[in-house]
């Protein structure tokens, strides 16, 4: 299938903010989505809230104009992907703790009361 020029200029943004993303992340260690929690206890997700919070002061102060400053949008880009990720992570996360309980706790017997009325038979309603 052939891409329209729209859909090969999405393509050429996304590599490369892709590609700043996993340069980030070597450079840095994977800070934004493993921190190293030294001050605050916080969540990964919970971090990346803060950071988007920050990143947006700043734009709202005029500390680093969208219309001058392309990578301000890269990085809001790049936090937002991340706050993804880190929220995938969490959901996964929750669903594997559950799964966790259920099979530490092993399964338990459980006693299902007997139906109180009689169950209708064909016979009883002369059919």
């Amino acid at each position: 299938m052939t891409l329209t020029e729209s859909e090969v200029k999405i393509s050429v943004i996304c590599d490369d903010i892709k590609e700043l993303l996993i340069y980030k992340n070597r450079k840095y260690g994977n800070s934004a989505l493993k921190p190293c929690r030294v001050f605050s206890k916080a969540s990964t997700v919970e971090q990346l809230l803060v950071r988007i919070d920050d990143k947006l002061n700043r734009i709202m102060q005029g500390a680093g104009l969208l219309a001058e400053d392309e990578d301000v949008v890269n990085d809001l880009i790049g936090y937002l992907i991340l706050l993804k990720i880190g929220m995938n992570d969490e959901k996964n996360k929750q669903v594997l703790e559950m799964g966790r309980e259920i099979f530490e706790e092993g399964f338990k017997s459980v006693t299902i009361p007997l139906h109180q009325k009689p169950i209708p038979q064909e016979d009883d309603n002369g059919v």
